[in-house]
């Protein structure tokens, strides 16, 4: 964009505005003296370095581990429960036929799900009202002390029926506070990195995701080699529950002692500073859920098909593949644990490499890799898988996590990146939450029913390649974010030198638009900042 020379120095709508007092009123004669000034255009508000966030390094790594302890949390969770299904179905259902105890629990597996958008809208708008640390740090309480309390519960022998039910009642809730985890953390992270390495950063979470879900399963590994069947069905479950107490208090007191990100603080001050106005109450209205939908409804399809395409590919390769393995391919639940296990570890590992790799080609590309080779390699995958041998197993399982390494480790930051600041938290909150809620937290259940409707143990893979079909088509209309700022905040780099190359280079530069730059909201804040500094 060629430099317009007017607008070259941030003083200059001050100077113009001076020299307006010259110029000739509207209803001015023609013959009036030529040499009187006409007036100027109002130059435009540009960048300057203190608009430019500079990242402060150690809050960057205290924020990020203090967020990754809760998805490391919520996975370690989720694989217990997962991995322990064909255990727990005789405890909570010992007269009931076994298929018919692991349809119950992949159920109530899913009725976590099911609560998770109430979860996420609630969550959401408190995110977005009183801050993210303070919501995130609520959200890990409620599912440490919801997981504990599983750990708890007496089995069908001590009160019937009623301990499936709060089992069920339990998972809700659990449900409930997930809702604003992982919305909430993958906005926190995405406000708090550098816009060049976003997608590193943010990719760090699902990292800590799958090397939960890998603990809780090594876990689970363990007890049972060690107790044996009989012993985990009588008590030997519990204990995995019971360890995400302590887990969870040293989680809630690391997510403690993490500040506000410093995208959202400017926003929430600049509302502050507004206080009664009439903009003030637009940003609230259009903070409900209605009108976060009525905003953003293209963006919230768009951000629910994705998700529902790479959690489906996920919660197949996690949460039911232990199942798989034991009821359709013959294996006892240790091996069916046990070899889901390396797979998930070196996927783990990988996550931060396709964020990385997002940030140099873009989110887009790295999605349509996850999305097509889903569609590729779902059907080698379960093949390979069917043969029966370890090998031919660990090599379908890797098939499968190859496409949710792409897909994952991009959405923690391509999905913040589709809506304002001001409403972020809410946005992640329903289009996430939603989508894991129909597709993502059903698929162990959805893709057990499909085969024993149908007899055929393919069926997994067939619905996996339709849901990414799907997907491919919502990533041809994701808005590219990669190296971008988040909209409605302003740009954010490593260090004070690339802010001063920010600037100086703002007029050329792609991927700054200055349109879309929050300086109303910026120069409030700086106002406020001002009067406080000179004791006003």
């Amino acid at each position: 964009m060629p430099t317009d020379r007017s607008t070259t120095d941030s003083s200059a709508g001050v100077n113009n505005a001076s020299r307006t007092n010259n110029a000739l009123p509207n209803n001015a004669p023609p013959s009036a003296p030529t040499n009187a000034r006409k007036p100027k255009i109002l130059a435009r508000r540009r960048l300057k370095e203190s608009d430019v966030n500079v990242v402060n390094q150690p809050m960057l790594k205290k924020a990020l581990g203090g967020t990754i302890v809760g998805n490391t949390m919520e996975w370690f969770d989720v694989g217990v429960f997962g991995y322990l299904i064909t255990t727990m179905g005789p405890v909570f259902l010992p007269e009931a036929d076994k298929s018919v105890q692991t349809l119950f629990l992949l159920g109530t597996f899913a009725a976590t799900f099911i609560a998770r958008p109430l979860g996420g809208i609630v969550f959401g708008w408190l995110g977005d009202k009183i801050g993210r640390q303070k919501v995130l740090a609520v959200t890990l309480m409620i599912m440490a002390a919801s997981t504990f309390a599983v750990g708890l519960l007496p089995g069908y022998a001590q009160i019937g029926i009623w301990a499936a039910a709060l089992l069920v009642i339990l998972k809700l809730v659990q449900g409930f506070s997930t809702g604003g985890e992982y919305a909430g953390a993958t906005t926190f992270v995405s406000e708090y990195a550098p816009d060049k390495r976003r997608g590193f950063f943010a990719s760090f979470l699902d990292m800590g995701s799958y090397l939960g879900f890998a603990l809780g399963a090594a876990l689970v590994s363990v007890l049972q080699l060690t107790l044996g069947q009989t012993t985990m069905e009588e008590w030997g479950w519990r204990i995995p529950f019971l360890i995400a107490g302590p887990l969870g208090l040293i989680a809630i007191y690391f997510r403690n002692k993490i500040e506000e990100s410093p995208q959202f603080q400017a926003t929430l001050d600049a509302q502050e500073s507004i206080g009664q106005d009439a903009a003030a109450a637009d940003v609230d209205a259009a903070k409900t859920p209605f009108g976060i939908v009525k905003a953003y409804w293209r963006s919230l399809i768009v951000a629910m098909i994705l998700v529902a395409a790479a959690n489906t590919a996920g919660y197949a390769l996690t949460s039911y593949m232990p199942t798989y393995l034991t009821e359709s391919k013959g294996y006892d639940p240790v091996h069916g644990t046990l070899l889901t296990i390396p797979v998930l570890v070196i996927m783990a590992l990988c996550i931060p490499l396709t964020g990385k790799l997002s940030d140099r080609i873009g989110r887009r590309p790295v999605l349509w890799i996850g999305a097509i080779s889903t569609v590729v390699l779902a059907t080698p995958a379960f093949l390979l898988i069917g043969v029966g041998d370890v090998w031919s197993t660990l090599a379908g399982l890797s098939l499968i996590a190859f496409p949710v390494t792409f897909y994952v480790a991009n959405l923690a930051s391509a999905l913040p990146a589709q809506f304002p600041t001001a409403n972020r938290y809410s946005a992640m909150g329903i289009a996430y939450n939603f989508a894991v809620a129909i597709f993502g937290g059903t698929t162990p259940f959805i893709v057990a029913a499909l085969i024993k409707a149908t007899g055929d143990d393919m069926m997994p893979a067939y619905y996996l390649m339709v849901t990414s079909a799907i997907g491919a088509v919502a990533i041809y209309f994701l808005k590219e974010s990669a190296k971008r700022p988040l909209p409605g905040s302003m740009p954010s780099v490593d260090t004070q030198a690339e802010a001063k190359e920010l600037v100086a280079t703002q007029d050329e530069n792609p991927l700054i638009d200055l349109a879309d730059m929050p300086f109303e909201s910026q120069d409030v804040t700086d106002a406020a900042a001002a009067k406080v500094l000179a004791g006003v």
